[in-house]
């Protein structure tokens, strides 16, 4: 019997790493997509480089897109690249619409002109909920994005929607929730917050700049959260998800976790700058994820402060790996996988 083919676009990603890692080990054939660059950003995937195909290909690129899938001909499609730095959308709105809104629909369309018989996963987001209506959030809440990433990831769940209800695609969308480990890009504030703890334990840095510290987020595992995509691409019939803990912690909250992990206080090491304000601030997100767990017999498994513990304790490894506290060592790779 033929292996199982899936096409990950974002591979080189958090959600990416981890979602080849759950693939690989039920035995299906992986292929990654991966731009074009003078210097590859491969370490999330390093450790299981040999075990899955690398192609070039762009989500602004719709060519690109209809070649791959003609010459794969994948049984499942997660796209899961993005500009996807909620902060960084207000600085290149039109970058982030282009990959996180059009890239979408190139996607499905290559799907549709190629005549793929597959299964296809969209990235939806919490931030497609920002001003909220009601919390917690559930499929059913209307959206109101607060930035360029939100509105464009509003644009992917819905044309993802549309060509599942036009052309009969098996296409599904989630509205993933904060999702978070040790393979997080240094710029998200979790990482930047575990990373700079593990800084100033070992004597490498003194102070920690942030922005808002009353925001409030719904944090989970990004491990669980993959296991979730999988699920519902493996059901009947095609449906969209909340994937969420339930459960919503401030920044602070975060500061006391990480600080108190290594024995600190976070009051003596923290420094607000006005800068990092987003122009637009999503004040609290927090998900009902109960169709998931009635329908998938999903539930997240790892609880917020055992996520924190696990990105600091990595985060320590990576820094005293690394000697001077910079760089993305493999140490956070592996841990957490």
């Amino acid at each position: 019997m033929a292996r199982r083919k899936a096409f990950i676009t974002g591979i080189t990603g958090q959600d990416g790493s981890y979602l080849a890692e759950i693939l690989l080990e039920k035995g299906y054939e992986v292929y990654g997509m991966i731009r074009r660059s003078s210097s590859f950003n491969t370490a999330r995937i390093d450790h299981i480089f040999g075990e899955l195909e690398l192609v070039f290909g762009d989500l602004g690129d719709g060519s690109s897109l209809n070649q791959l899938l003609r010459t794969i001909r994948p049984d499942e499609v997660y796209n899961l690249g993005a500009q996807s730095h909620v902060r960084v959308s207000f600085d290149i709105p039109e970058y982030t619409a282009d990959v996180a809104a059009l890239g979408t629909l190139r996607l499905l369309d290559a799907i549709r002109e190629e005549g793929v018989r597959c299964r296809f996963y969209e990235a939806g987001s919490s931030e497609m909920f920002g001003q909220v209506r009601e919390t917690p959030q559930t499929e059913e809440t209307p959206f109101h994005p607060r930035s360029p990433y939100g509105v464009a990831k509003v644009f992917g769940h819905y044309i993802t929607v549309n060509y599942r209800e036009s052309h009969r695609i098996f296409a599904c969308s989630a509205m993933g929730f904060n999702h978070e480990s040790p393979r997080r890009g240094l710029e998200f504030v979790t990482r930047k917050v575990t990373h700079e703890v593990a800084k100033i334990k070992c004597g490498l840095a003194k102070k920690l700049t942030m922005g808002n510290l009353d925001a409030k987020r719904d944090w989970g595992f990004a491990g669980d959260y993959v296991r979730a995509m999988w699920i519902m691409l493996q059901q009947a019939e095609p449906d969209d998800y909340v994937l969420a803990t339930g459960k919503m912690h401030s920044v602070r909250e975060l500061l006391e976790f990480a600080f108190g992990a290594v024995g600190l206080h976070w009051e003596k090491h923290v420094e607000i700058d006005p800068k990092l304000l987003r122009p637009a601030e999503v004040d609290c997100l927090c998900g009902n994820a109960s169709k998931a767990r009635e329908k998938l017999g999903w539930e997240p498994e790892v609880t917020f402060e055992e996520l924190i513990k696990m990105m600091v304790e990595a985060d320590l490894e990576t820094v005293r790996a690394a000697g001077n506290g910079n760089g993305y060592a493999v140490a956070a790779v592996r841990s957490g996988a």
